[in-house]
Order: C-alpha cells, then structure tokens, then sequence
C-alpha cells in the first residue's frame, strides 16, 4: 500500500498577509470581497501562494496544494466570486466559530474560472499539484438557491457548474473534493443518491488524474456511504480523529475503494501529532478492517482543512504528515 502525504488545503493566511490585506481592502478577513482584486492584493495572494507552496515542500508532502489562501468564505468561495451569485450575511460554517457569507444564487451558474486560474499559477512552482474543491452536496448545502426553485434542479446545476470549473484545470496528480456536509447534513432517501451522482458528474470532467471524495466531521450514514461507493472517484475519504470507530465499521462492513484517503491529523486542534502517530493510526486501520481488502493507495491527510491552527502549528502537522511517509520510504529501501 503506497501511502502518500497531503492536505485538504484550506490553510491560514500568515498574519502580516492578513494585516496587508486588511489595510487593503478596509475590513476584517470575514468580510473581504474576493474575485475582482486589484493588483495591489492580487500581489499579497501570489506572495502567499507561494509561501504556502514552499512550506509543503519542505515539510515534504507528497501532493502540493495551492492553499486557498483567497478563499475568504472557505468551501463556499467558488460560489461567493461568481457574477450571478450575491453574498449574504454572516452565517456559522457548520460546527465551528468561524463564518462565511451565505452566497444567494440569483442567476444561471455559468463558467467562472476562478478555481483554474489560482491553479495555473501554482503549476508554475510545484510538479506534484493536488486541486482540491467543494463538493457539489456540500457546496449546494452551504449556499442560498433563489433561482433554480427545486433542490434536485439546484444540485444537478451546482454538479455541472463544478464540472466546467474542472475542467478547465491544468495538469494536476490529485482532486480532493470536500464532502462534509454528506456527514453533517446527510442527504434523505432519494437525495442520497443523487448526491452520489453529483459527486460523480465532477469526477467525470477530471481528466488523468485520481479524485478523492473526502468527507469529514464524523462518519457517513451506512445507505449514504453505498451510493458515495457508487460514483466513479478514486477513493473516499474518512476522518479517524473525529470518529475512528465508525468510519472503519463503513468499510468493514461494505468495503470502499482500492485507495482511502485517512484523515490522521487534527485539523483543529493545536496538539501537533508526532510522525510515529500518524504512522500508528494509519496501521490500526490497516489492521481493524478485513485482511481481504488490499488498497492500492492511502493518503495520509488532515481530518479537515487546516484554515482554524496558528500558522506555526500548521507548519508542524505537515512536517508530521511528510516525515510519516519519509519514515515509511525508508523502512521500504533498508527491507
């Protein structure tokens, strides 16, 4: 089992970044406006970007992100930017204290390029990229419809508008598409499934390159980890920091993909995981699911995006992560 070293990305921004930003754009970080910057703060992004890029790279991640460092509303941004989209108040981001602006689709979800165009410059600093992106059930979730009028119609349109967004991707290895809302909010009979096809539909638009449903915050309900099972992704993601357990009854019970990805670190909590953690926690569940189960891939992950650490703290649980896999490198070459 190759075990490769990466983030759902989501990272913080570097508090002079934040204090540039600020002065530049006149309010705090939860009310900044992001997609029309002018260059001013376009130049503090690019900076960060690649900061950001070099941090991995020391740390010595396997796939390399590009951070979203401009994704001020978090998993909503591709929605928050888009021209038939207006932003509405403040609203809790699940579970967590921190907010993003609620985006109220007004308008047909047309191509954006947002999400391509931060990729294209951070294809210019790293060979390794991983993309990663909201995923359509969760996307959906967390924003507004004022214009579709139908909750099957809303997600079939936030699905194909993910879809042209991929699309348009430069070459990258990996594609996480983040998929919490599928444990916090699960989808009902019916909707289960469609959100299954949703997943699938941006999957579908990826080309040469391994999609990660990544889900978090707990476990899936057992009828909608089957339908996740369905779509055509590369792996699914479980978080073992917030509900070991449960997660690994999921794929016991009824299996998964070749590869997994393993959430192993907190990407909450300021407690920094040691290497050999990261590493135990990938062998117990190694060991706690069916010897008949053989994965291609695992990729050792932070549980969620990292936006809530410190950044020194952040800095440390990558190192972790990179160490985790170098260790594994290692004990391969002296067998």
């Amino acid at each position: 089992m190759e075990r490769i070293a990466t983030t759902p990305g989501l990272y913080p921004l570097p508090d002079d970044a934040k204090d540039a930003l600020s002065d530049l754009k006149g309010h705090q970080k939860h009310d900044l406006v992001s997609g029309d910057e002018g260059p001013e703060i376009e130049g503090v992004y690019d900076d960060v970007r690649e900061r950001l890029v070099a941090v991995q790279r020391d740390a010595g991640l396997d796939r390399v992100v590009e951070g979203q460092a401009r994704w001020d509303d978090m998993l909503a941004h591709p929605l928050t930017v888009h021209e038939n989209v207006e932003t509405g108040g403040i609203v809790r981001y699940y579970d967590n204290n921190n907010f993003y602006r609620d985006p109220v689709v007004e308008g047909d979800l047309t191509f954006s390029g947002d999400l391509a165009a931060d990729l294209e410059a951070a294809a210019d600093l790293t060979d390794d990229l991983q993309a990663v992106v909201p995923g359509p059930y969760s996307l959906a979730d967390l924003a507004t419809d004022d214009h579709y009028g139908d909750d099957a119609e809303f997600l079939a349109a936030v699905a194909e508008f993910l879809a042209d967004e991929v699309a348009a991707f430069p070459d990258v290895e990996t594609v996480f598409l983040l998929e919490p809302s599928l444990v916090t909010n699960p989808p009902g009979d019916g909707e289960d499934e469609r959100a299954s096809e949703a997943v699938d539909a941006v999957a579908a638009a990826v080309d040469d390159a391994d999609v990660v449903a990544h889900t978090y915050w707990g476990a899936l309900d057992e009828k909608v980890h089957a339908h996740l099972l369905d779509a055509d992704v590369d792996a699914v993601g479980y978080d073992l920091v917030t509900d070991h357990e449960a997660n690994v009854h999921n794929v016991a019970e009824y299996g998964t993909k070749d590869s997994v990805a393993l959430g192993v670190v907190d990407g909450q909590n300021t407690l920094v995981e040691s290497p050999d953690t990261v590493r135990e926690r990938v062998d117990w569940f190694r060991d706690a699911v069916p010897d008949a189960v053989d994965f291609e891939t695992a990729y050792l992950t932070a549980n969620t995006g990292l936006f809530y650490l410190p950044v020194n703290r952040f800095e440390e649980k990558l190192a972790a992560l990179g160490a985790a896999t170098a260790a594994d490198e290692a004990e391969e070459v002296t067998a």
